[in-house]
């Protein structure tokens, strides 16, 4: 009797547990992480008898937890990448509407203020039209203003979303670290915690969603967990954490920092996936990038207008001034260059001038100091270095050496070995744009020469008006100056023609005293390029200077051209048609080391940039579709294993049910031959 009790009592036991853990199973359905757990049983040690072993009754092994660690990592990695997606396109979705949108963009500014030009060129004392250029050139200016302050709040809400999610990071690692310690506790007995370990598991999930990290199982049942490039982020019972301080090299972009005891390291280039992993991608290939990209397309069409108006006359015979604020302006020298936390001197900084915006590039640059004065450059989108090592540059060296269209310039305090600065040439350009001029008479319409034509002449010589070749340096005052001086003081210059009827005829330039100054020929009937040179005459005449007729027909001997200075030109519209050909012109990109790189125009490079965040908006968008997808395969993959459906939980509750049944009908049965035997006595 007492052999069949235990039997039942023992099956009662069991199916009891088995009940509790399906139970167990069904009202957790819906908690995250939750892996259903069943029982394990085994049978009790038989009873040898004079007939063989007899069986005693069940006993639970275990409570097994229905858990697949591939599949659970494939969730892990699929959260991270796809986190990662969806922070990148969050933000490039934005920057896509901002760059191509007809209310945002440059383009349509662009378009206005050139044809705004156009109109003005038609008629170029028209002041309702003169003032009609400025005031889209003021809207130009703006735009690029809207599009530089869009960006730089896209950079300040990445600041602040990295706070927040490293300090979930920071929360969730103090949390897996508590779990380690609390699992190695339970499991020393050896059997698993199943809600402890799923609990973990799901922090470590949710971890994934802000950073990727790589999770490696240890022999006491704890994860360690890593980030970057191995950095233990949690270690046993004990987690690092991360912080988010100004970045040594621009403190307006925050940099994530590895805090472990006491030491710190910087790993902002070696995160990947999870939330952060995407904004700090975002930060790096797109919008560094795309401010670049604007700050250059502004440097150009303000250097390109103002020295294109630098060379013509306004409406009071003045030559012209700058239309947009001076690319070289004092006030923002300094402000390109950022020094390095830690450098020797705190309050040494450098002047970056910028030379040639149409070799200007969209990257960042890194200046190290070799010594107090000589140093390097490294362009820090490909990393090619100015000069090729071992060569270096001396900061004393006048005129500074350039590099990629700008040069550096000692701003202020003293250098060391070990310095260094990060040059942003183009970065702040789209904030510092600014349209200066106010008043529409002093747009410099009108070109400084003109060439007429004697009424005496009696061929059919035509001559061109004259073409300035030699440029009137706007960034160089001293130089800008004798040269404008230069032009308006020389006196007129004629060019008389010899006597005809030859394959060629000859030609004279004399000055106002008939003095001859130069002499060549032309082929009559042919369009013939004439360069004359006016030489230095100091002190009215402080600048030698070249210019450029074309004489066409067939003049007669003695007939003679004129070329002056161009007084009371209102009407005159040559340099406002240069202005306005600047549209189409090739002035951005240029690479004088790639002969064969012919550069692009305003529109092209703008254009240029929109279609690159055209294209990896489309791209991130089609990913996000992907690892979308990735994620809920992975997702579904592990609960088909893992996960509790609830059809077969309610079958196995019924199932213990009438286990359970069962069992006590053992223990009935055993009880009704005790007593039988009981009353027979």
């Amino acid at each position: 009797m007492a052999d069949l009790l235990n039997i039942g009592l023992s099956g009662l036991a069991a199916n009891k547990t088995s009940l509790a853990v399906t139970g167990h199973n069904i009202v957790n359905v819906n908690t995250p992480g939750f892996s259903r757990q069943e029982t394990i049983q085994s049978t009790r040690t038989p009873q040898f008898s004079g007939a063989g072993y007899i069986g005693s009754g069940t006993t639970l092994t275990d409570v097994r937890r229905i858990y697949n660690e591939f599949l659970n990592t494939q969730v892990r990695s699929s959260t991270a990448l796809n986190s990662d997606t969806k922070a990148y396109l969050s933000q490039i979705n934005q920057l896509d509407s901002l760059l191509a949108g007809s209310t945002t963009g440059i383009t349509p500014g662009l378009q206005k203020l050139f044809s705004a030009l156009q109109t003005a060129a038609e008629d170029p004392a028209n002041i309702p039209a003169r003032q009609l250029a400025l005031s889209e050139a003021e809207g130009l200016a703006k735009r690029f203003n809207t599009v530089y302050d869009r960006l730089y709040e896209q950079n300040a809400f990445i600041n602040k979303q990295l706070s927040a999610v490293t300090d979930q990071v920071n929360q969730l690692a103090t949390s897996i670290a508590g779990y380690n310690d609390a699992i190695a506790i339970a499991a020393s007995n050896g059997q698993a915690p199943n809600d402890l370990l799923d609990a973990r598991e799901e922090a470590v999930r949710k971890l994934s969603e802000f950073v990727g990290v790589t999770v490696v199982p240890q022999d006491d049942s704890s994860y360690n967990l890593f980030i970057g490039s191995g950095q233990p982020l949690v270690v046993g019972k004990q987690a690092a954490r991360l912080e988010v301080v100004p970045g040594q090299a621009d403190p307006l972009r925050q940099e994530i920092q590895f805090v472990s005891g006491n030491s710190r390291q910087n790993v902002s280039s070696l995160i990947t996936g999870g939330e952060m992993g995407g904004l700090l991608r975002y930060r790096e290939d797109v919008l560094d990038t795309s401010l670049n990209a604007v700050g250059r397309l502004a440097l150009s069409v303000t250097d390109q207008i103002n020295r294109q108006l630098g060379q013509g006359l306004d409406l009071n015979g003045e030559f012209g001034n700058n239309l947009f604020r001076s690319i070289n302006d004092p006030l923002l020298l300094s402000q390109r260059s950022l020094a390095r936390i830690g450098n020797s001197d705190a309050n040494a900084n450098l002047n970056v001038t910028l030379t040639d915006t149409t070799q200007l590039t969209t990257s960042d640059y890194e200046v190290q100091f070799t010594s107090a004065t000589e140093y390097v450059v490294r362009r820090l989108s490909d990393g090619t270095q100015f000069p090729a090592s071992p060569a270096t540059f001396d900061i004393t060296t006048v005129p500074a050496p350039e590099v990629d269209g700008f040069s550096l310039g000692v701003a202020s305090g003293t250098f060391a070995a070990g310095d260094r600065f990060q040059v942003m040439p183009t970065r702040n350009a789209g904030r510092d744009i600014r349209a200066d001029m106010k008043n529409a008479e002093e747009l410099a319409f009108a070109a400084p020469l003109k060439a007429e034509t004697s009424p005496a002449n009696i061929g059919t010589g035509k001559i061109t008006q004259p073409k300035l070749l030699t440029e009137i340096n706007i960034y160089d005052p001293a130089a800008q100056a004798d040269l404008e001086t230069s032009l308006r003081n020389a006196p007129p210059l004629r060019i008389v023609m010899g006597a005809g009827g030859g394959a060629t005829q000859s030609y004279d330039v004399v000055d106002i005293n008939g003095n001859v100054i130069d002499t060549g020929s032309i082929v009559p009937g042919q369009d013939n390029a004439l360069t004359i040179s006016v030489p230095a005459n100091p002190p009215a005449v402080p600048a030698a200077f070249d210019y450029q007729v074309t004489i066409s027909g067939r003049p007669s001997g003695g007939d003679n051209f004129s070329v002056s200075f161009n007084t009371n030109g209102v009407s005159d519209n040559r340099n406002a048609l240069n202005l306005v050909n600047l549209q189409n012109k090739s002035v951005i990109g240029i690479n004088p080391a790639a002969p064969n790189t012919t550069g692009s125009s305003f529109s092209d490079s703008y254009g240029d940039l929109v279609e690159r965040v055209g294209t990896l908006t489309s791209q991130a968008r089609v990913d996000g579709e992907a690892t979308g997808a990735i994620l809920k395969q992975a997702t579904d993959n592990r609960d088909s294993i893992s996960g509790v459906n609830l059809d077969e939980e309610a079958a196995k509750l019924i199932q213990f049910e009438q286990y359970y049944q069962a069992s006590a009908q053992i223990i009935q049965v055993a009880r009704n031959l005790f007593d039988t035997l009981i009353n027979t006595f």
